[in-house]
């Protein structure tokens, strides 16, 4: 089975020297990035939702066989919280068809004060186009239950395995892949901190397990600062 190994973002201006050259322009940092890693996780796209010609933009940087995981827009997240979402759907299924086959899975990170409530979830859900995979990231602790799983399961839609400050670490697969997004292993504050060689060991048994259930398996680093994102995946990548 399938396994890519990439980071959350790719343009930050303090992984010059780390993974871009002294000088290389924002524009052609996704280029550089695809040379190296063959697949993405696009950020900014839940701060703020790209044209249809952005995401047409990007599919034409990135080769053949390189994936692009898309994060949901806050407006459907954190404003309105899943209610209401076929607005917000309608719009997602636009960029995400434009990414054509360089489209990877729709990460729906959910707000942090939003509390478990299945009949909420299980509309979006179904409400979403069946062609689009998706990823959901719980960040209150009342999702961690069976039940939210089994729903998981019935809709095929991932359950987001997440390493982070004060996020719980819950090895679940409830789909034929495996999300993963490794916040940093600092104890005190996300997106900081450098995964150990032990570490990045136990998570590559981690990838070997789930490959075991034939399943496919995305690993997006998130821990930016510093460049420690791209140093842990391309060391992740030699453990496998």
């Amino acid at each position: 089975m399938t396994v890519r190994i990439g980071t959350s973002g790719w343009s930050y201006n303090h992984w010059a020297g780390v993974l871009y050259e002294q000088g290389v322009p924002a524009a052609r940092r996704l280029t550089r990035y695809a040379a190296e890693f063959d697949t993405v996780e696009l950020n900014g796209s839940f701060y703020r939702w790209p044209r249809d010609e952005g995401f047409a933009r990007w599919r034409d940087q990135l080769p053949p066989g390189i994936t692009m995981a898309v994060k949901a827009a806050r407006g459907l997240t954190h404003a309105r919280r899943l209610r209401s979402p076929e607005e917000w759907i309608e719009r997602l299924h636009h960029g995400w068809s434009a990414l054509r086959d360089r489209a990877g899975p729709l990460l729906v990170q959910l707000h942090p004060a939003l509390e478990r409530d299945d009949a909420r979830l299980d509309y979006f859900l179904g409400a979403m186009p069946a062609q689009i995979p998706v990823a959901v990231e719980f960040r209150h602790p009342s999702w961690d239950d069976e039940q939210v799983y089994r729903l998981l399961e019935k809709h095929g839609a991932a359950y987001v395995v997440m390493s982070g400050a004060n996020l719980p670490c819950v090895l679940r697969a409830t789909a034929g892949f495996v999300y993963v997004r490794l916040h940093g292993p600092d104890p005190d504050a996300l997106y900081g901190g450098s995964y150990s060689g032990e570490d990045l060991r136990w998570w590559a048994e981690r990838i070997r397990e789930w490959q075991a259930q034939d399943r496919d398996v995305l690993v997006y680093f998130n821990n930016d600062l510093g460049g420690n994102a791209v140093r842990n995946a391309r060391e992740l990548r030699a453990q496998l």
